[in-house]
């Protein structure tokens, strides 16, 4: 497993180290290489309302056909939603509380390359304005979120279509195929992607660029374990079960996780462990599915706390009106978010093509750190089995017998 891992960073890794030696040698060069990245980025873009469109009809259509669990059903939204909320707010306060805004002053990294004047006076404006106001006209500007709305209605319609929704399901699984096929054939490309804009960066404002992307990985680590150990300690002290202990009996499956960066390699061993530690087998099954889609934590923190990043580097100054927006913005794109390596990049893009007022082009600078973000994939995968547990337990469904009997208590 830690082969397949290496194979896969190695490129990434070469990548970014010619970036950054091109950049330091030619910086003319460097700065010419910027288009690999833009050109990543516009791919992306043209890609992602397909992908969102499939990936949501398809979850909220899974979910209107549970009738049997019309209450479960329920529940298990409304602790994905209050999860999501919790991890895009502390992405948000991480981003104020770290004071990434620093890095605009002690590194050059994006100085200098604050939005147009349009966007500056949106910003100005967006100041004084109602959120809901906001959000209306950020919402009627943007095709990803029509997309999504659309999306959400579709799923709800098919999800009670009968015969003619079962068809058009099978059809939209059978082109979401198609499309993370297309999405891995992208993802190929990602390294290209990471030297353009390294060489870039590197190239027009030297080594010290580097910087404030360093601390941005300290940054995502340190939040991601305050949120396990705030938060998902907090919900498995209310259910009677230790959170250290949980994690050493999931040790195989979130190593895994670890060594090959798929959060979905690791799915079958989740599902036996938690029956086997006295969950119900069929909540177990539906809610770890549907928390691959809707409950991804690790993805939510690092949502709004690269939003923060960017924002910071691309001089864009964000009041309560706009961090609220934010916020609301982001609770609906983080539904198009899956475990699928590199979902979050591409919820990032999209989240940014709606907003508008923040640079995009520095996602092209994130590139280079993807590879790292196993804090994402291992918060994502824990907080999918501790909302199993906390499910099970509103349900009355877990045996704690067996629980005490496997040392997790």
């Amino acid at each position: 497993m830690p082969q397949y891992a290496k194979k896969g960073s190695l490129p990434l890794l070469i990548a970014i180290a010619l970036g950054m030696t091109l950049g330091l040698v030619c910086p003319e060069m460097g700065m010419d290489m910027k288009l690999f990245s833009d050109g990543f980025i516009k791919l992306v873009s043209l890609l992602m309302p397909f992908l969102l469109f499939a990936l949501v009809c398809t979850g909220v259509a899974g979910i209107r056909r549970e009738q049997r669990h019309s209450r479960v059903v329920g529940r298990i939204v409304l602790y994905f939603q209050l999860m999501s909320l919790c991890a895009l707010m502390a992405g948000l306060v991480a981003g104020l509380l770290f004071n990434l805004d620093h890095a605009q002053v002690s590194s050059p990294g994006f100085a200098g390359q604050t939005p147009t004047s349009a966007l500056q006076t949106r910003v100005h404006e967006l100041s004084w304005m109602p959120v809901l106001s906001n959000a209306y006209g950020v919402f009627t500007q943007s095709l990803v979120l029509q997309v999504m709305v659309l999306a959400v209605i579709g799923g709800l319609l098919l999800g009670r279509g009968g015969r003619l929704g079962n068809k058009c399901l099978a059809w939209m699984e059978s082109s979401l195929e198609v499309l993370f096929v297309l999405l891995r054939i992208l993802l190929k490309f990602a390294p290209l992607a990471a030297f353009g804009a390294m060489a870039f960066v590197i190239g027009k404002y030297g080594m010290g660029s580097v910087l404030p992307l360093l601390k941005f990985i300290v940054v995502i680590y340190l939040i991601c374990a305050l949120f396990v150990v705030v938060v998902f300690a907090t919900v498995t002290r209310l259910v009677g079960i230790r959170l250290s202990r949980l994690i050493v009996y999931l040790k195989e499956e979130l190593l895994l996780v670890v060594f090959t960066g798929s959060s979905v390699a690791a799915l079958p061993g989740f599902v036996g462990k938690l029956e086997a530690l006295g969950c119900d087998r069929q909540l177990v099954r539906l809610v770890l599915t549907t928390g691959y889609t809707f409950n991804l934590t690790g993805s939510n923190l690092y949502l709004t706390t690269a939003i923060m990043f960017l924002a910071h580097l691309g001089g864009v100054s964000m009041g309560t009106p706009e961090l609220l927006a934010v916020l609301l913005i982001c609770l609906f794109t983080s539904l198009g978010s899956t475990s699928v390596a590199g979902s979050a990049l591409f919820t990032l893009i999209a989240t940014l093509n709606i907003l508008q007022w923040i640079p995009i082009e520095g996602v092209g600078l994130l590139l280079g750190v993807e590879r790292l973000m196993k804090c994402r994939s291992l918060t994502n995968v824990l907080g999918n089995c501790v909302a199993c547990l906390a499910i099970c337990s509103w349900q009355k469904s877990l045996d704690r017998k067996v629980c005490r009997s496997e040392g997790v208590t």
